[in-house]
């Protein structure tokens, strides 16, 4: 992580205890590295315990990692970041439209029968993701079922902590596989329009409105290799190591977006 990225990312996190309360002990490892530490599992999909020797130990990494996703702090880091990035691209920070889908990826030894399901479709055995995105594509809302969950099904919890968290949307855009009651339902329960956007050639590779946002997001987690295969025992740490893809992601588009505008005021000059 360089320096403005930790730049981006040091100012929403909790002041420690020590600082905070004036209680406890100070902490012995930087937070920078912790962060660090955090990146290294998710982008190289190690084992917490094989954790470098020059990062802090997998144990502290771990526990800062589960206390920040019980506590909401990785979801208020994504959040903030993300409307930094809307506000940039010349947007309201919150998103009035969304963009929904879902990805099979295969569960690790590790990932327990009660939380995992064989999706037929995909011919794949593990959990599934379920994602809605802005029409930057950028995450609002990510939640984890066993595979075997229909979208239909999972559509309805996900487009309700949408609703909670983003009362502008009113509009959401989806596939064919949320076609049915599940539209009369957002309609009549959340005021949210769910609208199909179908295929016109099933056989040919086509770029479909809207639905291609969220597609190139799912590709984007798919990167990390925490993501490309579900190795987490508790549905909700895959859902935070999706987010830490996401702020990953947010924090170096918006360096980017300053280097290159910094670039373009030298080159006025």
């Amino acid at each position: 992580m360089s320096d403005a990225e930790w730049a981006q990312i040091d100012p929403l996190l909790p002041e420690p205890a020590s600082l905070l309360l004036g209680v406890g002990r100070p902490e012995e490892h930087c937070r920078r590295d912790i962060v660090n530490g955090i990146y290294y599992v998710l982008d190289n999909g190690i084992k917490w315990r094989a954790m470098p020797v020059d990062l802090p130990p997998w144990k502290t990494v771990y526990n800062y990692f589960s206390c920040w996703q019980s506590a909401g702090v990785t979801q208020n880091i994504l959040d903030t970041l993300r409307d930094r990035v809307r506000i940039r691209q010349g947007r309201a920070a919150s998103p009035s439209a969304g963009v929904v889908d879902s990805a099979s990826v295969k569960g690790a030894e590790t990932v327990g029968a009660n939380t995992r399901g064989f999706d037929a479709g995909k011919k794949i055995n593990g959990r599934k993701r379920h994602i809605v995105v802005d029409t930057l594509g950028l995450l609002l809302v990510v939640m984890v079922t066993a595979a075997s969950v229909q979208d239909r099904d999972a559509a309805k919890p996900l487009l309700q902590r949408l609703a909670r968290s983003f009362c502008r949307i009113k509009l959401v855009f989806a596939d064919s596989g949320y076609a049915g009651k599940l539209v009369d339902w957002a309609l009549q329960q959340l005021k949210l329009t769910l609208q199909i956007v179908k295929r016109t050639d099933k056989h040919s590779f086509q770029v479909l409105p809207r639905r291609w946002v969220v597609e190139r997001t799912l590709a984007w987690i798919v990167r990390h290799r925490r993501c490309a295969r579900d190795y987490e025992r508790q549905p909700e740490h895959h859902e935070s190591m999706v987010r830490w893809a996401a702020i990953r992601l947010l924090s170096r588009q918006l360096v980017r977006a300053s280097q290159d505008r910094k670039s373009r005021s030298h080159g006025r000059i």
